[in-house]
This record gives structure tokens, sequence and C-alpha cells, in this order.
């Protein structure tokens, strides 16, 4: 994708550019006093207020563009100007722009620039082509390669989620991660059908042998064999229709994202591949459709699983967890140093934290800090819930190992988390992530559609963990 900069080789400097003026919001009356006379008459004639990601193109006599003024929320050095800066691209007429002063935070200024050129076009006959023809120069202090691969990442993650389920099969799924995998040179395998049952994923082929695409097993290795390894499993349910738990109409209309948390492991693994940090990266996606036929699981069977419990199905719109529980196990078994792993699981984190705050639970202490931190450092936030571990009692079944929803309906992104522990040595640090994966509403940077959420966080943590970029 073209995020918007002008080539490095190219002749344009700053000297021919349009100035963009950050506008920051505790300093605006004097950013604004500070403006030619001309310029500030056209400022107060158009009341403009400098608002949060409020852009105000000021117009030179002959009726080119002299300067750009952009509000940002945050005072010098806060991150929170990334989406601000993200309603730059769709606002400013074709022409180069150089940014006046990144208010020390070049990757926020230059990152919210990238997003805010996103547009997922795919079927769109005549693409619109809004905000696409302003270019923006490198800012000196800027790493515009880690720039690059982050909003590559993103959309990545975003192109996958928002392809629809005809489109995204499970099998067009393994596609997209056989092709990353290739550019990369790592090293792929997927196993397919009943080959699954043969290699004991039993719970993978459980859950999606209903549907005409088989299910599958997606296994991206890469990095050197003896650094650190660090595993990311996501959940890939290319559509969810609830198995025999029918879901209504409505409430199918969105669940092509069901696979929002293999885009995510998908986008994240770019970034690391990209970036060759010094570790030895696996990834695992259980990749299915959730669909009806003669031969669908149904409420209240039991299945094995690849660690040898055995899980009573309460609902069977409840089956990325079950699916989770054999690639986890499998992750597990590897001792890695750490399994990341993101699911859109539950709509119960989405009524306690909403959609735009994925919910992180966690069985290390350490490694939900550094998230946190990460997350908050660069505005990708994440919300710690608890492993409340007198919820287990939920999760008892009296014909299995385990019930796989619990005998009620509170608490529900925990008992989720509790029985997807169960599969995770306690000696493995591990973090599940219970997200969205979409955005319901238009904002700058941030358009209705799949969203990458926490994998920037995740990346940053990783990067702090384990060393600068080669």
């Amino acid at each position: 994708m073209d995020f918007g900069f002008a080539d490095e080789t190219a002749s344009e400097s700053a000297e021919n550019a349009v100035p963009i003026v950050p506008v920051p919001k505790r300093s605006k009356d004097t950013v604004l006093e500070a403006l030619p006379a001309v310029a500030a008459t056209w400022v107060k004639a158009t009341g403009y207020k400098a608002d949060p990601g409020e852009v105000c193109v000021v117009p030179a006599a002959d009726g080119s563009v002299d300067r750009v003024l952009l509000g940002l929320t945050a005072s010098p050095g806060d991150m929170a100007s990334l989406w601000d800066w993200a309603a730059l691209p769709s606002r400013l007429p074709e022409g180069l722009y150089a940014v006046q002063d990144t208010d020390g935070e070049p990757m926020a200024a230059c990152l919210g620039w990238a997003l805010g050129r996103y547009r997922f076009e795919r079927y769109k006959s005549s693409p619109d082509g809004r905000g696409q023809k302003a270019r923006l120069l490198w800012p000196a202090d800027v790493d515009g390669a880690d720039v690059l691969r982050q909003a590559s990442g993103i959309s990545l993650t975003r192109d996958l989620i928002n392809r629809h389920a005809s489109d995204l099969t499970p099998a067009a799924l393994a596609d997209a991660a056989l092709d990353l995998s290739s550019r990369y040179g790592a090293e792929a395998s997927v196993i397919v059908g009943e080959d699954l049952l043969a290699q004991n994923y039993p719970a993978i082929h459980a859950v999606g042998r209903a549907a005409d695409v088989a299910p599958r097993l997606i296994d991206i290795r890469w990095g050197d064999a003896f650094a650190p390894k660090v595993t990311l499993v996501g959940k890939g349910v290319t559509f969810d229709s609830g198995g025999l738990d029918i879901k209504p109409s409505q409430g199918m209309l969105l669940m092509k994202k069901d696979m929002g948390g293999a885009a995510q492991v998908l986008g994240l693994a770019h970034m690391i591949m990209d970036a060759s940090l010094p570790v030895r990266l696996r990834v695992l996606v259980p990749a299915v459709e959730n669909a009806i036929s003669g031969n669908a699981f149904h409420p209240r069977d039991v299945l094995e699983t690849r660690k040898g419990i055995t899980v009573e199905v309460g609902n069977t719109d409840a089956e990325g967890r079950l699916i989770l529980a054999d690639a986890l196990a499998e992750a597990d078994s590897e001792d890695p140093e750490m399994i990341l792993e993101w699911a859109t699981l539950t709509g119960a984190a989405r009524i306690a934290l909403g959609t735009e705050v994925p919910a992180l639970f966690s069985n290390d202490d350490d490694l939900a800090e550094s998230m946190l931190a990460a997350g908050k450092e660069i505005e990708d936030p994440t919300w710690r819930l608890p492993l409340w571990a007198g919820y287990e009692r939920s999760l008892a079944s009296k014909v299995a190992d385990t019930s796989s929803t619990g005998r009620d309906g509170f608490g529900g992104a925990i008992t989720a988390a509790l029985f997807l522990k169960r599969f995770v040595s306690d000696t493995t640090p591990w973090f599940h992530i219970d997200l969205m994966a979409w955005n319901t509403a238009d904002k700058p940077g941030r358009p209705e559609g799949g969203e990458a959420m926490g994998i920037r966080a995740a990346y940053q943590m990783l990067r702090t963990r384990y060393g600068a970029l080669k």
C-alpha cells in the first residue's frame, strides 16, 4: 500500500513543500498569535478553534495553499496526538507537505499520517481516491522503515478482517499466511481436514467439519532456532453462524470478523519478521468456519482435545475457545518464553469494556504489566481483567473434565479465559486478549471496519524485551 510519503530519492525539499503547523491545545493561543496577519485573518474568519484533529487549510494570495494548521490533543511529548495526525490526508489537496514541528513525536506524526490514508477498496470498481493525492516529506528524525512496517502490519490485519466470508475462507486465510511466510523465508505448514484427527487436533476438526471448506491448522516458524521462543496464537473462525445454536440474522452481520484474532497475529508476525527481531517466532492459527450441516457438532457433545482434557460443549456458538484449546496445547508443548494469544471471544468483554478497549488476561504479572505499559506509551491500550479463580467452579461438568461455557452467564469473559488457561502450563507466561477487532464508526485513521488492537503494543513490548532492531 502507498502510505503517501514522498520518495526519499525525489528532488523535492521542505523549501517547496507546504508547511503543516501543529497547534497543541495548551499552546494554541501562542501559535495562532504568531501567524502572519493574512493567515491570522483567515483563521479568524473561518472560526478555526484548533480542536484535536481539526484541520485548517490557509490559502495564499494566488489561491495555492500557504500553510496547514492541525489541532493536537496533547502537550509536546505526549503520544496522544497519533490520531490527530491521522485527520490530515483526507483533508488536504494534492501537493507536497512537510511537518513544521512533530512536537517531539515524529513516529506519532508519520504513523498517524499513514493510517489516515488507509482504505479498503478490494471490492470497489471505482475507488474514491479520498486523501490519496497529498504527499508528506519524511521528518529528519523519524525511523521511516519502522513507520512503514507498522502501517503495513496494521493494514494487513485490517484487510484480512474486512474481506467477506465467501472470499476469506479457511483455505484463503491459510493462503494469506503462506504468502506472508514466504515473503520472509519462514517455514510454514498447514494440516487440513481429516489429517487434523490423525495428528491429534480433534477439537479443531469437530468445530470445522460441517463446512464445505475443511478446517485447518496453520503453523509458521521463523528465526534463529536458538533465540527466545515467542509463540503467537490467533482464533481463525472465518465465519460464525453459531452452529446448531444458531445466531439470529442480526447477530451474524459482523461474523466475518470472527477471524480477527488470526488477523492480529499475522499483522504482528509481519512486524516481527520485517524488523528481524531476535526471537524464534511461531504462529499458530486454527482456521475454521462454524457452519451447520448433518455432521455439525452438537450442544452437550463431549469433545476430545489435544491436551487430553475432555470438554462438554455448553453452546456451539462458543466455538472459538474449543479450537484455541488445541492450538494452545500445541503452543505450550515447546515451552516457549511466552504465548501471546488474540481472539474475538466473548460479548461479555465488550459489555464490560466497550468496543475500543480489548480485555487482557494473563497468568504472568510481569508479562501483563509490560504489555499494559507498552500500550499506554504508544496509545494502543488494553485493560487487564482477573483470572478469578473463584469462577472455576462454573466450568464444572458432570460428564466431562470441564464444560466449555459454565452454568450461568455471569463473568463470561473471565470464565472463557479460565477455560483457555487450562490448556497452558502454569510455568509458561501467557496472555489472552479478548477483542472486538472492529471499528463501529468512522474516525480519522480508524475507518469503520476491521481493526488492529494490541499488536502495536505487543511489538513495542517485544522490542523492549529483546533488544533494538538489527
